[in-house]
């Protein structure tokens, strides 16, 4: 017998939108999956969130698996958690590597020091990442979710743990 909750979205298709790109600018650091033709591939990259762009950008090195398997295999996901709030977000699309100088320079933050020495690197290269789709879990917070789990197994019933919605973006 399963007990998956079939009703626990109340969000319009425009919040649930809304909510998915507030998540992945706010947790930043995502799993960015690509695939080689055999297999998924993931990585933490911190994301350029710029949704009035409807786009993600990531700074990477031009050495690496991840630049060849998007030029080759474009769809891509990207997957964002924060455990602590048990809030989780994912898309999906397609992605492309580029050396567009002045996207990196607009880009570039004092964090990417750890990296690089400055935004002119020639080593430097720009992923940019369309979102087609997302799907989002987002709980009421980590204390709640505990008091439901520990209700659901007490009256048998499948806990309400907030909202889980697949949208187009």
């Amino acid at each position: 017998m399963t007990k998956e909750r079939s009703d626990d979205n109340t969000k319009s298709p425009q919040e649930v939108a809304d909510r998915i790109w507030e998540l992945a600018e706010k947790i930043d650091i995502g799993m960015f999956t690509t695939w080689d033709g055999e297999h998924q591939h993931s990585r933490p990259l911190s994301a350029r969130v710029r949704r009035d762009e409807h786009a993600i950008y990531f700074l990477v090195d031009v050495e690496g698996d991840k630049n060849g398997q998007v030029e080759h295999f474009p769809a891509v996901s990207c997957a964002w958690a924060d455990n602590s709030h048990y809030k989780y977000a994912v898309m999906a699309g397609s992605a492309r590597v580029s050396n567009d100088r002045a996207k990196i320079t607009s880009l570039w933050t004092d964090f990417d020091k750890a990296w690089w020495e400055d935004a002119s690197d020639p080593s430097i290269r720009l992923i940019t990442f369309t979102p087609h789709n997302g799907e989002l879990w987002d709980s009421p917070g980590k204390t709640v979710a505990l008091v439901k789990m520990v209700v659901a197994a007490v009256t048998g019933a499948a806990p309400q743990m907030g909202d889980n919605a697949k949208v187009d973006l």
